[in-house]
């Protein structure tokens, strides 16, 4: 999975689609990137000193933090995972070590591998399969029509003596060609998908070994069951199915025979050791004192300890193989709303050497997020109901309606940013999407009073106000 070259200003430009504003974190993520394409590019012994320059974003929450990771992580094809902070605790609590981010992060890698090299080789396999399967309804046709035929002792006697000439051998490989032809043009077309024959599939050993997630003994769990997959070869087992269902089977057995699963282990491991993101997302809620006391606090204060060594780079066993996080990126994130960087470790501050501040959205950003972004939420409504003959119309003065009354809920009470968008919109449509059926060929036109008419009570009563938007 190579990152595509772009340069920093395309990555910014690629970013405006799907983003409104946030400049700063959007060139301190184009920078990081493009410095991991100039590393490429130099000699093996200089690429091996130079590491990332990790990156913690400081906002309040719907700012757009996560989301421009993750489309920064999808504009260049890289591996990418986002994880709480929260969810792990420090060697020696019950729970989730650190080390599994890296863990998650190498399976997504490797089924998304494994899934590109299926397609590539679907082709073939299919042709395998549909060969196989042919193969198979003639037998059956030949011993279906060799019926023994009652001979004389005479013609008994010299059938041993009698070769096939060269004629006949030719007009029954003819017939049979032919016959070849005929299947395969009719498993092509689906016509004999109801036909039932019998097959021979492989069947994989599936080994008695299960680990709960969460618990901090999944690769015990995947370790023991590669083992007892190794030690139990498949079995292959005659079954009566469908024609369509043999295809299904066997497209899949011929893939994982085409699909050389070392080499996309290998390919999975390098990747992420060089293009992989890794997004920790509430890194504010393990922030506190570090003293040795007892309370959560340890926990939060343990959380980062564990996580330098994987952030400054060390090597994690996997069940692929051993996986170095040297030069990983990592992106940080919190609201710091409660607390401030400065809470965090020194330690693990250090790891985190560029600092961006997202700023808190306005009434103009967000009307500009309801209308600018390629998958903005009034394109996203339009195109839904447009399935059930609805055309839906967001008139300018609907949009900054939309707009001022989100950013009234935000400010009179928690904000949270562009989120607080959806749930408007929700309750502003959720007439016209509950009885879309009644709506079917009409034009239904979202203007200020329309917005006002749906949100108006709700947006004065501060009780209804809090349960409801």
């Amino acid at each position: 999975m190579p990152e595509v070259d772009l340069r920093p200003t395309e990555i910014v430009q690629a970013l405006d689609s799907y983003i409104v504003g946030q400049s700063d974190a959007k060139r301190a993520m184009a920078i990081a990137l493009r410095n991991r394409m100039r590393r490429m590019q130099l000699a093996p012994e200089s690429r091996r000193d130079i590491v990332p320059s990790n990156i913690m974003l400081i906002g309040p929450t719907g700012v757009g933090k996560t989301e421009i990771a993750r489309r920064l992580a999808q504009l260049t094809n890289s591996p990418f995972i986002k994880v709480e902070a929260t969810k792990f605790t420090e060697v020696g609590y019950v729970g989730r070590d650190v080390e599994s981010i890296i863990r998650d992060l190498v399976e997504q890698t490797v089924a998304r591998v494994q899934n590109q090299r299926v397609a590539e080789v679907e082709a073939e396999a299919t042709k395998l399969a549909d060969q196989r399967i042919v193969d198979r309804l003639l037998e059956v046709d030949s011993s279906a029509g060799a019926q023994p035929a009652a001979e004389s002792p005479e013609a008994d006697s010299n059938s041993k003596e009698e070769v096939l000439d060269e004629a006949g051998r030719r007009l029954a490989a003819r017939r049979r060609q032919a016959r070849r032809r005929q299947l395969v043009r009719k498993l092509a077309a689906r016509q004999l998908d109801d036909r039932q024959i019998d097959i021979e599939v492989e069947e994989a050993y599936s080994a008695p070994v299960e680990v709960f997630s969460g618990t901090g003994y999944e690769e015990i769990g995947w370790s023991l069951s590669d083992f007892f997959s190794q030690l139990a070869p498949p079995r292959r087992r005659l079954r009566r199915m469908s024609v369509a269902d043999a295809r299904r089977a066997l497209i899949q057995e011929e893939t994982e025979r085409l699909v050389d699963l070392d080499r996309v282990y290998d390919d999975s491991i390098h990747t992420v050791e060089e293009n992989g993101i890794v997004f920790i997302d509430e890194v504010d809620k393990i922030a506190g004192p570090s003293v040795e006391a007892h309370g959560p606090d340890v926990s939060g204060a343990g959380v980062q300890r564990d996580l330098l060594p994987i952030i400054e780079g060390s090597t994690v066993s996997t069940r692929y193989g051993p996986v170095g996080t040297e030069h990983i990126l990592f992106v940080a994130a919190g609201a710091f709303s409660s607390s401030k960087p400065s809470d965090l470790i020194p330690e693990f501050q250090g790891r985190f050497p560029i600092r961006v501040e997202l700023k808190a959205l306005e009434e103009a950003d967000l009307r500009r997020i309801l209308v600018e972004p390629s998958n903005s939420l009034t394109k996203q409504y339009r195109a839904l109901l447009s399935t059930e003959e609805v055309e839906l119309d967001f008139s300018d003065e609907g949009v900054e309606e939309l707009a001022h009354q989100a950013y009234l809920v935000n400010d009179r009470d928690e904000n949270i940013g562009a989120r607080r968008l959806f749930t408007v919109m929700e309750r502003v449509l959720q007439e016209v999407s509950f009885s879309a059926d009644q709506f079917q060929g009409q034009r239904v036109t979202v203007d200020r009073e329309f917005v006002r008419s749906r949100l108006g009570d709700l947006v004065r009563d501060e009780d209804l106000r809090r349960y409801v938007l």
